[in-house]
């Protein structure tokens, strides 16, 4: 597969990273194999995770093919780049045919990058985990891939500020690989949502106290941090649900009154 804009993508942002004098923490990337297709499941706190998570893999000189939501690659700016570096789009009520794209690259040996949350954690802990992941390893018959991203969550995520401020550190953690079958989806999903629970509590204990006093807003509510926790999270995630139908709502009986009668959709 012929890649023109990652690599330069990947400097850019590696450029970008030593300018903002982030420590970058890996563990565990050995176990991501230098060739063959690998699945990589990751957590979602930050919508900068995309381009983290891709240093999981680096080590192992692995390009990594992220599946993302569609409204990226509808983007005039965002969709040619993503495309242009081999990602997968994912329509939510359409999954199949990502699905499927993803087993492909799978089997002609590339690393796939997926998160099982499927939406931003605002609990910053681990939300409840979508069956694809499994599924998608087991059809490929590939290893999974458990990977923790932590602090990505203080540059950008929900409800909160842009805060790019200089010398954070970033931590990045890779799991002992697990097998999937796809016998078993909900029960293979569990293990790896518990594997996953583990290392993300792991990660944050070796991440510098000194950058997670407790109260803090980006730490899980289990932890002490001021995170809301899964079931305000749940409830925070409802009516963001809710309000974005309004809108889409609007937006389309806006443009219903903007039409000739005759040009309208029969209801």
């Amino acid at each position: 597969m012929r890649d023109v804009t990652y690599p330069p993508i990947i400097v850019t942002a590696k450029t970008a990273f030593r300018l903002l004098g982030q420590d970058i923490r890996l563990c565990g990337t050995d176990h991501v194999p230098r060739e063959g297709g690998v699945l990589l499941a990751f957590n979602h706190v930050s919508y900068l995770d995309f381009i983290y998570g891709g240093l999981a893999a680096h080590p192992s000189r692995r390009l990594v093919r992220f599946m993302a939501k569609r409204e990226i690659f509808d983007h005039r700016i965002g969709g040619p780049v993503m495309r242009s570096m081999h990602h997968v789009r994912v329509d939510r009520g359409e999954g199949v045919e990502s699905f499927h794209q993803a087993v492909d690259l799978l089997r002609r040996g590339e690393a796939v990058g997926i998160f099982p949350e499927a939406t931003i954690s605002r609990a910053m802990e681990l939300k409840e985990f979508k069956t694809g992941a499994v599924r998608i390893a087991a059809a490929a018959d590939v290893l999974l891939l458990p990977v923790i991203l932590w602090g990505t969550q203080r540059m950008m995520t929900k409800d909160h500020p842009r805060d790019f401020s200089r010398g954070r550190a970033i931590s990045i953690t890779v799991g002992e690989p697990l097998h999937s079958t796809g016998d078993d989806p909900v029960g293979e999903t569990a293990q790896l949502h518990d594997r996953m629970s583990e290392l993300l509590r792991e990660t944050i204990a070796a991440h510098p106290a000194a950058e997670q006093p407790p109260g803090s807003w980006w730490l899980p509510a289990s932890m002490g941090g001021g995170a809301p926790t899964l079931e305000q999270a749940a409830r925070l995630d409802a009516e963001e649900k809710r309000e974005r139908a309004r809108r889409r709502a609007e937006k389309r009986a806006s443009t219903r009154a903007a039409m000739p009668a005759d040009k309208q959709p029969e209801r």
